[in-house]
């Protein structure tokens, strides 16, 4: 127990004590670290940009053309709010409850770098997944679609799939503090799978039962699938109310847990 007190001391005291330029450069580094980690990763990359895509490909271009331009930008948005949920959910949750079962979260709290930088990294290496997903999805759309979207549309579209993937970065970072390493993924399946049907995006929430429909806000892939259809222009809801509802289950999330992260590691 010494010899862990005299080697997390100085670290702490390091980092506490760093110049503004240095902790700069600590958080570029971390996320830096945690974009090469994963995209240097198939096994993380290529599902999370391949189901989208192919579920789109599928279903949004090739069976959805003959149901016209509005079914395709539909799915453009369905898709793209499922792609969206998956690096947040997978790259938050899976990772982090490996780390901790392995120790390397230990590890890096013992470095002399700011605190915040490993769960930075994790939430921009996230954006960045999100980003591609969205990038390709409209690739696709636009290409091959021809979906209606000016490009006003699309960037407030990608804007919405980046900055909607944090909401589920919490929600990962979450389930990552409450389950281990191997139960990990098989817990955020049950989490990211129901959720996107109970959201309307598989099937539109006016072909579900009228209880699954009422019940739809309480998930936070609700919101985001308002969010996606307002930036195409395909809904004018309240654009406020759905962006405050998700800036309320992220905080909740992160929160919850950070208190658990501290208290138990």
């Amino acid at each position: 127990m010494n010899t862990v007190s005299i080697s997390v001391a100085p670290a702490a005291a390091s980092s506490a004590g760093m110049n503004t330029r240095r902790v700069i450069g600590a958080y570029i580094a971390e996320a830096r670290s945690e974009c090469l980690r994963y995209m240097r990763a198939p096994g993380f990359m290529l599902p999370i940009i391949l189901f989208p895509t192919m579920f789109y490909l599928l279903f949004g271009i090739v069976m959805g053309r003959s149901a016209g331009a509005d079914t395709t930008r539909y799915l453009l948005v369905s898709y793209g709010v499922f792609g969206v949920m998956s690096p947040g959910l997978f790259g938050f949750g899976v990772s982090l409850a490996l780390e901790r079962d392995g120790g390397l979260l230990t590890y890096k709290r013992a470095l002399p770098m700011p605190p915040g930088a490993y769960l930075l990294g994790k939430m921009l290496m996230a954006m960045v997944a999100a980003a591609m997903v969205i990038l390709l999805l409209l690739a696709m759309g636009l290409a091959l679609g021809h979906v209606p979207l000016s490009w006003q549309q699309a960037a407030l579209l990608l804007l919405t799939g980046v900055l909607g993937v944090l909401p589920f970065c919490a929600l990962g970072m979450l389930v990552g503090t409450l389950i281990k390493g191997q139960g990990a993924p098989g817990m955020l399946n049950l989490v990211y799978l129901p959720m996107s049907f109970l959201s309307g995006l598989w099937i539109p929430l006016n072909m579900l039962p009228k209880l699954l429909q009422q019940i739809a806000p309480l998930w936070p892939s609700y919101h985001l699938h308002q969010l996606g259809l307002a930036a195409s222009g395909m809904e004018h809801g309240s654009v406020i109310r759905h962006s405050a509802v998700l800036l309320g289950f992220a905080a909740i999330f992160f929160l919850i847990a950070v208190r658990r992260l501290r208290r138990y590691g």
